[in-house]
């Protein structure tokens, strides 16, 4: 079973560009090849912190695509599709190939803010259309909408819903979902800052900003929540703890940019209208990454 494949620290890769904007695919390579070399369990392409929304088409299906074929199989990778059109995003479905691709990463609805009701058959539509298993992807500070312990757990209920990755950072909700999920449903965070607490509740990993910046320090935090050894996830959480609100303090991705530019694996540009992290910020990061 993918579920099996998809537990503990998956991350959100950039999408790294060039000073005139292009894609940048070989700070993307050299990314990709840091992650896992870091220990990570799997890979996300285009998803909110890979600025897919800032990514036409064809460039959508070249990062995806290269990013397939320089990961070779090595871990599991899940593709970012998703969007406010129900149609549209089956469209999208319909005309990939999925070849080396495990799983969707598929964000509830936003912008036109639909009911309960609205997002479960959006995502009821989706699954049944999607050729892979679907990850459901909860992140109200985005979408404008929560989608509800009750929604989802009719959502697990279908086949090809997997799982979902949890960002509205309600701690009753989480309990509520780990309380009446399904046994094999996945429960992943959203929130780097508090994936420690979610594993403790009953979370199966998280989709990471922060671990695929620094992924041998966060992948052993997750390992050792998921074991148990608390003792030792602590010591590591406030290891990067600091650094993590200084990752989300100006906005994601501009804070894990920097952070990689300062490692010298990819870039920190952005495309408009996300602008760089403040030169009071980028000092502050550089201290605190070289203290690491």
């Amino acid at each position: 079973m993918i579920q099996s494949k998809l537990r503990g620290t998956g991350v959100a890769l950039v999408t790294p560009f060039n000073q005139d904007g292009s894609v940048d695919f070989a700070g993307l390579e050299r990314l990709i090849n840091y992650c896992i070399e870091g220990g990570v369990e799997y890979l996300v392409s285009l998803g909110t912190t890979g600025e897919s929304v800032n990514l036409d088409k064809e460039e959508k299906r070249e990062v995806l695509n290269f990013t397939i074929e320089k990961n070779g199989g090595r871990v599991p990778l899940v593709a970012g599709f998703g969007g406010n059109s129900t149609h549209q995003v089956i469209k999208d479905l319909q005309q990939y190939h999925f070849k080396g691709v495990d799983a969707v990463l598929s964000v509830s609805p936003y912008y036109n803010k639909p009911t309960q009701e609205g997002i479960f058959q959006h995502y009821k539509a989706v699954a049944a259309e999607s050729p892979v298993p679907v990850i459901l992807y909860n992140v109200p500070g985005r979408t404008s909408s929560n989608m509800q312990a009750a929604t989802t757990l009719r959502l697990a209920e279908i086949p090809n819903i997997i799982g979902m990755k949890e960002a509205s950072g309600d701690f009753a909700q989480c309990m509520q979902l780990v309380k009446n999920k399904p046994k094999d449903f996945l429960l992943i965070s959203g929130d780097d800052n508090i994936t420690l607490g979610l594993i403790a509740y009953g979370f199966d990993g998280v989709i990471s900003v922060v671990g695929q910046a620094f992924p041998k320090i966060f992948t052993d935090m997750v390992r050792a929540s998921l074991q148990g050894d608390f003792a030792t996830a602590r010591s590591l959480h406030f290891k990067l703890n600091d650094i993590t609100d200084m990752l989300f303090a100006e906005g994601n991705p501009a804070g894990v940019k920097y952070a990689l530019h300062l490692q010298k694996v990819c870039s920190d540009h952005l495309r408009l209208p996300l602008v760089g992290l403040s030169d009071a910020l980028k000092k502050r990061m550089e201290l605190a990454v070289s203290g690491l």
